[in-house]
């Protein structure tokens, strides 16, 4: 119970204050003239004022409330480092036990997982939410066990009471991580990129360790290479992508002796390789009408430098022109087919056959450039039916399928065969005609051909076929190299819009990424692209099933996932990744590798517990940092402004708050008693002053 006085005047508080003053003034003066019954006379006004001023004993009931301690528990990846989390598990018993002990307190404890994305450990914005769910009044400490690696200081709340921080880690921990402190987004493919890396020891390094390191480097998950590259100093690495596309760069440094953790010894960089400028030789038999096709369609792409060779004019051709007027500048055939065939990209030949032109030593040297990495696409015209054929020189070596000297002159409908349906060349090939957005169900997706050149695919892979099944594009691998065979010189009749027209473009786009090796038109392969932290596995094949993908986290945990079929040759899954960093999957023999967030967290940027940046915070409340290594703090209760912490101890400050339950509101005095006593003590100064006035009188 608690009492206190209140007053209510019953005229306006003005009013009540200047009769105050004007009381005051009265009795200045009866002072000053020493007038007899001043006293009294004050003492009358005093209890008509009070009588005007109504004053009241108001009483209140009131409830005791516990005081609270909030205790924030970082539960984030760094914390499960070592033996950190049975340290947190068993500050917490002590906590708890503590606080039990403790009359008329109470705890409340809350966890900090890690945060979505790579937002790291918010411990503070997790004290921040549980203190604006308490009162203030009622806060009597905060005590947060953490390594001291928080990532949101920022949030900090102002506390009204002691901030401690109990630490995990030991004294003699140590880690080493790898850096990337430069990695470009893209690279020219061909010339060298410089990367800029360095590995860094922290904490207490033992002696034992050196000062190199072993690096291993591997790219698209390919078997590493490892250098010995000290440790504390950047690493200028130059680096030449092997193609065009997503190129994914995985740096690691084999775990050391005792360090706390290997999460952060790895780093994924993911470049996409671009092509400065696709070379292209176009080599023309003869003028045709698809030879300004095949022109004008490769020159229409800036990205690609066109070399255009046409022999207009065979060497058996005798029809007395002179020779000074047939040309200004010999063609360099032995600078384009011997000095400089390995700067092409692409060689095509059109309707090409042998006429002398081309000795068989170039289109020997032409076959060598293809088993070295080269690509080349042959257009087949009439004449690779005949004993002049390009498949009865060197190249014939090469060439997947092999003319059975017949030509076909009815017009066909170019098919895509059920092994075309999976292949990334030809797959879904019909949404880019012309006829995609006005074809009815049952009509044909482009026009039609004329002309097609009978073969037999001896290997490779048939993707498109003419009539009867024949084989009308075959591709094939040789060497390193990559060969494509087009049966028939017509595909030009597409460009033309010849009934409706079809998709050359998109078609000789695919081709050239394909003989390229450009990594989205790979027909085995493996890939994985994320959003969040979803993943999605996508297996290109040409098989009609795969196995199941082994995905290793970055725990090192392996688990299996079964891929379904999205669509002919495409088969995928999607994986809700439990946590961030470096995911590997095999199926098969494809592998790949993603990197979810960094490859080493936000929380394993600094693994080495220390409370550095929470210091300022601790101080400016007179809290303490204590490590756990030392054993668990006893808990004791302190005045407010006292120091909070010391040798073992920590401190909370009792708030003594309560909960008023009752209020009661009573008179000192009833209003007439007021008056009564202003009455007795004014008639008692009037007799006063009168008898003062007749002893004066009689004395005189």
């Amino acid at each position: 119970m608690e009492s206190t006085i209140i007053f209510d005047p019953l005229v306006p508080a003005p009013v009540f204050w200047a009769l105050i003053a004007a009381a005051a003034a009265f009795l200045a003066l009866a002072a000053w003239r020493r007038l007899s019954g001043a006293l009294l006379r004050a003492l009358a006004l005093g209890a008509l004022l009070m009588a005007i001023g109504n004053p009241s004993v108001q009483s209140e009931e009131r409830e005791p409330l516990t005081d609270i301690v909030i205790a924030v528990i970082d539960e984030t990846a760094s914390q499960r480092i070592s033996d950190r989390a049975d340290q947190t598990a068993e500050a917490l018993a002590a906590i708890e036990s503590e606080i039990a002990a403790l009359e008329n307190t109470e705890l409340r404890v809350t966890t900090v997982t890690d945060a979505e994305g790579d937002g790291g450990s918010l411990v503070l914005s997790a004290l921040a939410d549980v203190m604006a769910e308490e009162p203030r009044a009622r806060l009597a400490g905060a005590i947060l066990v953490t390594d001291g690696q928080v990532h949101d200081i920022e949030r900090a709340p102002e506390l009204p009471a002691p901030l401690h921080v109990l630490q995990t880690g030991r004294e003699e921990d140590w880690d080493r991580r790898l850096i990337v402190q430069n990695a470009p987004a893209f690279a020219i493919l061909g010339e060298p990129v410089t990367l800029t890396l360095e590995i860094e020891d922290q904490g207490a390094v033992p002696e034992s360790v050196g000062a190199t390191a072993s690096l291993e480097i591997s790219i698209d998950g390919a078997e590493p290479e490892t250098f010995d590259v000290p440790v504390g100093q950047p690493l200028e690495l130059p680096v030449t992508l092997p193609h065009g596309g997503l190129n994914v760069l995985q740096f690691t440094v084999p775990a050391a002796e005792s360090e706390l953790t290997d999460r952060n010894n790895s780093a994924v960089v993911q470049i996409n390789g671009v092509r400065d400028r696709l070379r292209v030789l176009l080599v023309s038999g003869a003028p045709h009408p698809g030879e300004r096709t095949w022109r004008n369609l490769l020159k229409s792409d800036s990205s690609v430098d066109l070399v255009h060779f046409t022999i207009l004019r065979p060497p058996e051709k005798q029809d007395g022109v002179p020779v000074n007027e047939l040309s200004l500048i010999a063609f360099p055939t032995r600078e384009l087919f011997l000095e400089k065939v390995d700067e092409f990209d692409l060689i095509i030949f059109d309707r090409y056959k042998r006429r002398g032109i081309l000795p068989s030593i170039y289109l020997d040297n032409v076959r060598d450039y293809v088993e070295r990495g080269g690509a080349v696409l042959i257009a087949a015209g009439p004449d690779f039916a005949t004993a002049s054929s390009i498949y009865r020189s060197p190249l014939g070596d090469i060439v997947p399928a092999a003319p059975t000297s017949r030509v076909i002159e009815d017009p066909f409908l170019p098919e895509i065969t059920d092994l075309g349906n999976r292949h990334p060349v030809t797959e879904g090939l019909a949404a880019f005609s012309p006829l995609a957005q006005t074809a009815e169900e049952g009509d044909a997706p482009w026009g039609r051909w004329l002309r097609l050149v009978d073969v037999t695919a001896e290997r490779g892979q048939t993707v498109m076929a003419g009539s009867d099944e024949r084989p009308l594009l075959v591709l094939d691998r040789v060497g390193e190299g990559r060969v494509a065979l087009m049966a028939s010189d017509h595909a030009w009749l597409w460009s033309r819009g010849y009934e409706g027209g079809g998709p050359q473009l998109e078609l000789l786009r695919r081709l050239a990424h394909w003989m390229m090796k450009e990594p989205q038109l790979e027909e085995e392969a493996l890939t994985v692209a994320a959003e969040g932290q979803t993943m999605t596995i996508t297996r290109r094949t040409l098989d009609e099933t795969v196995p199941e993908v082994e995905l290793t986290g970055p725990n090192g945990e392996t688990l299996s996932l079964t891929l379904a079929e999205s669509a002919p040759g495409r088969f995928t899954a999607e994986y809700e990744a439990p946590e961030i960093g470096l995911y590997r999957l095999v199926n098969g023999e494809e592998e790949a590798v993603i990197a979810l967030g960094p490859a080493a967290p936000r929380e394993f940027v600094q693994t080495i517990a220390s409370a550095e940046v929470l210091d300022p915070l601790v101080d400016a409340t007179r809290g303490g940092v204590l490590p756990i290594e030392a054993g668990a703090p006893d808990i004791r209760q302190v005045r407010p402004g006292r120091p909070a912490a010391g040798r073992g101890w920590i401190g909370i400050t009792p708030r003594e708050a309560f909960l008023t339950a009752d209020i009661t509101v009573r008179p000192v005095l009833p209003a007439w008693l007021f008056l009564l006593i202003a009455a007795t003590l004014a008639i008692g100064a009037w007799l006063w002053e009168g008898r003062r006035a007749r002893a004066v009188q009689g004395g005189a």
